[in-house]
C-alpha cells in the first residue's frame, strides 16, 4: 500500500495537464460557475482517485478532504467520474465524501447532445 502511495506522489505531479475522462451523459442539470477554489474529485476508468490533479488512494483521500474541509464554509465537491467505472467504485468514494462531512455532492456529467 505504501509502495503505491509513493508511486502516485511521484506520477501526480506528471499529470497537470488534466485528466482525461469519458464523463457519462445528462439529459438534465444546470452549468456550474466555476470558481478557483472549487475542489474536484475525480474518478478515471482504471479507478484511479484524484482530489484536483493529486492521486490518492481511497483511506487517504478520505483523510485529505476531513482535513480540507474542516475550515471550509462551503461544504460542497464536484465529482467527475468515467462512464465505464463501475458502480461500486462510484459508491465507495462517494461514501469517502459522505464520512469526510461533505455534506454537497454535485455531478459532473458531459450535456446531452441536441438532435437537429
Amino acid at each position: 500500500m505504501l509502495v503505491l502511495l509513493i508511486i502516485f506522489m511521484i506520477t501526480a505531479p506528471m499529470l497537470q495537464q488534466g485528466l482525461d475522462i469519458d464523463l457519462p451523459v445528462a439529459s438534465s442539470g444546470e452549468p456550474q460557475p466555476s470558481e478557483e477554489n472549487e475542489i474536484v474529485l475525480t474518478v478515471k476508468r482504471d479507478g484511479l482517485i484524484y482530489l484536483n490533479q493529486t492521486a490518492y488512494a481511497l483511506d487517504a483521500l478520505r483523510e485529505k478532504l476531513r482535513a480540507i474541509y474542516a475550515n471550509r464554509t462551503r461544504k460542497d465537491l464536484y465529482l467527475r467520474a468515467d462512464a465505464s467505472v463501475p458502480y461500486g467504485v462510484v459508491v465507495q468514494v462517494m461514501d469517502a465524501v459522505k464520512q469526510a462531512g461533505i455534506v454537497k455532492l454535485g455531478m459532473i456529467t458531459q450535456p446531452l447532445a441536441e438532435e437537429q
